[in-house]
């Protein structure tokens, strides 16, 4: 029976071939959209984790693991456990970590003791000297030969060759040919003779060799490894005092599937140590570490799947429509096939054996188009934008595997149902069930779209609810409580909105039919009255429709709004490009009378009472500034404390910024929509009035200050009246909320006081570089202080995995709500017209024109594609409006300046617009092509529709 049914099977996906490559299509989606996640994450991650490592290691490598025995006071060694667990540590240890390493040192010592020259007629005796004796192993490898030689591998009777570290040698005041007794205690009764052979340097000082300092081993004799373990240990029974060992693993290549076997690793290699030999621990790893990249990684992926989810979600739509469309085509076949006696199993499992090929072509195609698109990701800049930057290493694991093959199971069940329901159908049920088409959908029926609408509503809620305390406690959503439904609140919401309309299209196409019925042209009737009684049929496309446009709207707002803001609230923070800083050259003054008085001071002591009352500073020439080389233009800003009282009555301290107005418009970012007026306007008005004043809003209304005011400011106790000539609630680099601002003129302070010194802000040409103005600066002579650049920070801010993975998966989103809506527009309407032609035929045979019939189509694609597109498109920007406000609420509230706005992009709205308009055409021309090649004679002569 296999063989048969396997060729029926292959017979009927040839003969619905496009439906089948539909579907093919609809997996390969699925499973690229699905498994391009953790290869994305892996891939970008991987680098988080060396830094990750190297920061929390001390300065050490990444991978830095330390494992120490230190002897119980008053015990002997144990001879084999001590070779047991060295050999264990050096041979198996790196197999079980699965890493190279790029440093291995094994140290071993015997407990340092007071030493004693032999001849003391060439040491000088009255030093007292404590040294310690003992092993490390590749000092030849680390080090060079400063004087003298490398000690041997044997010894002669009691005495050891040994080196030190060449500056031990000056600090100890020890010389190389010295011979000294080295006692050892414990009961033994013994004494070493230990002779400095020669001294060594390290020949880099950096190199993680020297894990443990050099400065710790200056008071260290080392001996050949093989002298210490057989001479030291075995033959002379010195008990070991300490042995430490230490790796410095290369983890560049570490993958995120392998943090948790690498962690269990390090937790077994605690229990192996100490049964190798007892008191031998772990003293550093990067166990801890791990553990917190761990959950990196994962909030990461969660983060990721959360905004893929609704994608996911409409491709598996797409699948079990296509599948639906596919099945209601081949009903009667499979009623034919129940009546000849195939039974329900066989027929499911014909359907299942065609979804599982699939499916493992899908498995097969889907990593390397996921791969691409994991690239994609990595190179996403913004929204709809990815740049030429270093690759992120993206490779096929086990984790995207497993998340593919369940992507094709959740498919694969999705079209199977389906099928099994529709095996159990006899012929009669069949046609009893087409004879009622007109029965609503279950979720109708059950009323699901107003469910949905009450949890979205219920969503809403929280989200609000969860600002309110951001408002209120100023926490941001790291701190809260975090839901992760809230997540799935917009995606849901456009979905019950749609559904919600599915139920009022019914009630619009009758209440149009009832006003108009009897001035309706024959077309429009015959489509009104069409779509009236198969409502139902037209619903997987509208809803597809409206899933789609509203999530790729939605989603390029959401994108937009995040990158624009999160933009915004960086070039607001620095206010210009580049920010220098001089280094300003000044003297203290000193009050002569308080110099007179202090002369009379103690001898030695002729400074003493001197206080300094001011600093004078020298100002850097700024003209240089402002004919640097890639600069476009250049303005002084002083920014300083002052305190500020209006009717004397003071109001406490404030931001006093000098600026030159003129210079300042043409550097200074702004964002005009901040501004009551244009903000040139604010700056002529600065320029008017050489006292001229601007003040923050909420100061004004909390004080009622109103322009032509006078404010005093005191600057270095020199109080300085100004006159209020503006009122406005921002300004570049000011947070009135945490501190006001008060702008003025840069050269009437000056008038006023000494110096003071100030920033230059400067306006650079596009990809002009900082690092060639330092140079041409420290030409002039003209040191610099600090240097903030606003393009670096933006770039770095651009360059986060999570950042790039948002925008990644928000893109690829978007692309892939465009080509389903477009894929799934065409195969309905495919397959809508094809099952319609006896109809058509009919219609065609009563008297209705090719161009009644083409016309009545089209007001149908209108009526329905048209309309879900419109509303896709609304919902998608109510949805926005509702639920992106409540992305602010994951920053401090004090620190939303400038304040949050939602971004809807004319060029996203235009593309979408352009693939509607693509959609429309080509299924007017498919609607064309249709007609054309119908023949009236034929199709009634079919007698029934397929």
């Amino acid at each position: 029976m296999g063989i048969p049914l396997l060729r029926f099977l292959f017979r009927k996906m040839w003969n619905t071939r496009w439906m089948t490559l539909s579907t093919l299509l609809g997996l390969v989606v699925a499973v690229s959209f699905t498994v391009s996640i953790p290869m994305y994450a892996d891939g970008s991650l991987k680098r988080v984790v060396a830094k990750s490592l190297q920061e929390k290691s001390d300065g050490l490598p990444a991978g830095s693991l330390l494992l120490r025995y230190q002897a119980p006071g008053g015990t002997k060694t144990d001879i084999n456990s001590l070779k047991s667990v060295d050999d264990f540590i050096r041979d198996q240890v790196p197999i079980e970590i699965g890493f190279p390493h790029q440093v291995y040192v094994s140290n071993k010592g015997i407990r340092a003791t007071e030493i004693s020259p032999v001849d003391s007629t060439k040491v000088d005796t009255s030093r007292v000297r404590t040294m310690g004796l003992g092993s490390l192993t590749g000092l030849q490898d680390k080090t060079e030969i400063a004087l003298g030689k490398m000690y041997s591998d044997s010894h002669d009777g009691d005495t050891v060759e040994a080196v030190i570290l060449d500056e031990a040698m000056y600090r100890n005041d020890l010389h190389v040919g010295d011979v000294f007794e080295y006692p050892v205690y414990s009961g033994l009764d013994l004494v070493l003779k230990v002779k400095i052979v020669g001294t060594v340097k390290a020949k880099n000082d950096t190199d993680a060799y020297w894990y443990q300092g050099q400065e710790s081993l200056m008071n260290t004799f080392f001996i050949s490894d093989k002298v210490f373990n057989d001479y030291i240990l075995k033959e002379s029974k010195v008990p070991l005092n300490q042995a430490s060992w230490y790796y410095a693993f290369d983890l560049r290549e570490v993958k995120t599937s392998q943090l948790t076997p690498l962690g269990n690793t390090l937790d077994r290699l605690k229990i192996e140590l100490y049964q190798h030999l007892k008191d031998t621990k772990m003293e550093m790893s990067f166990a801890d570490v791990l553990d917190e990249f761990k959950v990196q990684s994962l909030q990461l992926q969660t983060l990721l799947f959360t905004l893929a989810a609704p994608m996911i979600a409409m491709v598996f739509y797409f699948i079990a429509m296509n599948a639906r469309q596919a099945l209601d085509k081949q009903r009667s076949d499979i009623a034919v096939l129940r009546s000849r006696g195939a039974g329900t199993r066989q027929i499911s499992m014909m359907y299942l054996i065609e979804g599982v090929f699939l499916g493992i072509i899908a498995l097969i195609i889907g990593p390397f188009v996921g791969w691409f698109m994991a690239k994609s990701i990595g190179s996403a800049n913004g929204f709809l934008t990815f740049v030429d930057r270093q690759s992120i290493p993206v490779g096929l694991n086990s984790q995207a595997i497993i998340y593919g093959a369940v992507a094709v199971l959740i498919a694969i069940i999705a079209s199977v149902i389906p099928a099994v329901v529709f095996a159990r159908a006899s012929i009669v049920s069949y046609k009893q069930k087409l004879a009622r088409s007109d029965q609503k959908p279950f979720w109708q029926r059950w009323y699901l779209d107003i469910v949905l609408l009450a949890i979205a509503g219920y969503g809403y809620y929280m989200f609000n609810q969860r600002q309110l305390l951001t408002f209120q406690t100023g926490m941001t959503t790291d701190q809260l409580q975090v839901n992760p439904f809230l997540f799935f609140v917009p995606a849901l919401s456009i979905f019950a909105f749609g559904l919600f309309f599915l139920r009022l299209f019914p009630w619009i196409l009758r209440f149009v039919t009832w006003i108009a019925k009897k001035v309706l042209p024959v077309p429009l009737y015959l489509t009104i009255t069409q779509l009236s009684r198969s409502a139902t049929s037209y619903y997987p496309l509208m809803i597809l429709l409206i899933l789609t446009l509203g999530l790729g709207v939605y989603n390029a707002s959401a994108a937009r709004t995040i990158d624009t803001n999160s933009t915004e609230r960086t070039l607001y923070k620095y206010g210009a490009d580049v920010i220098m800083q001089a280094v300003w050259e000044g003297y203290s003054e000193v009050n002569p009378d308080d110099q007179k008085n202090g002369g009379g001071g103690k001898g030695g002591q002729p400074g003493q009472g001197q206080k300094p009352s001011k600093i004078i500073y020298n100002e850097p020439p700024f003209e240089v500034f402002k004919h640097l080389k890639g600069v476009e233009a250049a303005t002084r800003v002083l920014e300083t404390k002052g305190s500020v009282s209006v009717s004397g009555t003071s109001i406490g301290n404030g931001n006093i910024l000098g600026i030159d107005n003129v210079d300042f418009s043409k550097v200074a970012w702004f964002r005009n929509d901040l501004f009551p007026v244009h903000p040139f306007n604010y700056l002529n008005l600065l320029g008017s009035y050489e006292n001229a004043v601007i003040i923050p809003t909420n100061v004004a209304k909390k004080y009622q200050i109103k322009p032509g005011d006078v404010v005093n400011i005191s600057l270095q106790n020199q109080p300085i009246e100004f006159v209020v000539v503006g009122v406005l609630p921002y300004w570049p680099t000011q947070y009135p909320k945490q501190t006001p601002f008060f702008i003025t003129n840069l050269d009437y302070i000056y008038d006023q006081v000494p110096l003071i010194p100030y920033k230059v802000w400067l306006k650079m040409e596009p990809k002009a570089l900082v690092a060639p103005l330092i140079d041409e600066l420290a030409k002039n002579n003209i040191e610099l202080a600090t240097i903030d650049d606003v393009r670096t920070e933006l770039v770095k801010q651009n360059k986060h995995p999570q950042r790039g993975g948002v925008f990644g998966i928000l893109s690829l989103g978007f692309l892939v709500s465009v080509i389903i809506s477009l894929i799934g527009y065409l195969l309905f309407w495919f397959f809508n017209l094809s099952g319609r032609v006896v109809q058509f035929g009919v219609l065609r045979a009563m008297g209705l024109s090719r161009k009644q019939l083409t016309g009545m189509l089209l007001l149908e694609q209108i009526f329905t594609a048209g309309l879900s597109i419109v509303l896709g498109v609304l919902i998608g920007k109510l949805s926005s409006i509702l639920f992106l406000p409540f992305l602010q609420t994951t920053e401090n509230v004090n620190m939303q300046v400038p304040p949050f706005r939602i971004v809807f992009e004319n060029k996203d709205t235009t593309q979408l617009y352009i693939v509607v308009g693509v959609m429309m055409v080509t299924g007017a021309a498919l609607l064309f092509m249709h007609i054309r090649r119908l023949r009236v004679h034929q199709a009634v002569k079919m007698g029934e529709e397929r």
